[in-house]
């Protein structure tokens, strides 16, 4: 547990993120005011962090599995008959086959469910920033080492496993490349314009930095 106090904050407040919980108070709150808050909200994150666990740990692609979506969760189907894998409602459908034929398939569907979707967070960042002009194309990636990439021609890129995160950590990493279009850098002025739209980035950028590797496919 971690304690943050500061002199402009007038009430208690608990957050809880992946394997981490913050209390927040007012700079001269009394330590057993404290105690007493967090024992009230005890049961609550736990709650919360036994949530996050339990997304986090890697599942089998086996018939029923759940599948993380930009903030949803959809359950894998394996439907004898399925040639290309497709969404039908809250579900995944692809072939049934080996393990490894399984993963292909999910990550077909994943590839092309996942770049409409960062498109338009892309674009949309693109427009607030009044950079969209400059934006040229949207691709989906598979770069070992980068989460996206952003190039002087107005090419940005996207890692497809971004679509397995939380929808907020996607659209960080795609406001951090739309804000390259004004700044190819990452100076005082370049993060200006990323907390300008997304004031709580530096939440998302540690949640992709600590949990990123969860992403992967089993």
């Amino acid at each position: 547990m971690h304690l943050k106090r500061s002199p402009r904050r007038r009430t208690l407040t608990l957050h809880v993120a992946p394997g981490a919980v913050t209390i927040h108070a007012p700079a001269r709150t009394p330590e057993r005011l404290i105690e007493s808050f967090l024992e009230a909200k005890r049961g609550w994150a736990e709650r919360h962090l036994a949530t996050y666990a339990a997304r986090s740990a890697p599942v089998p692609l086996v018939d029923g599995a759940p599948l993380s979506f930009l903030g949803e969760t959809l359950t894998l189907r394996l439907t004898p008959g399925t040639r290309t894998p497709f969404r039908s409602g809250q579900e995944v459908r692809v072939p049934p086959g080996d393990l490894e034929g399984v993963r292909r398939a999910v990550e077909r569907w994943y590839r092309r469910a996942a770049l409409p979707e960062l498109r338009a967070l892309v674009e949309g960042y693109a427009d607030a920033l009044g950079a969209r002009d400059r934006l040229r194309a949207v691709h989906l990636s598979a770069a070992r080492t980068r989460w996206g990439s952003c190039t002087a021609g107005g090419d940005i890129r996207l890692h497809w496993l971004l679509s397995r995160a939380p929808r907020e950590v996607a659209a960080y990493v795609a406001l951090h490349e739309a804000a390259h279009l004004l700044e190819l850098n990452h100076s005082p002025r370049y993060w200006a314009h990323v907390a300008r739209l997304m004031p709580e980035h530096a939440r998302w950028r540690a949640w992709l930095k600590e949990h990123g590797h969860t992403l992967a496919l089993p």
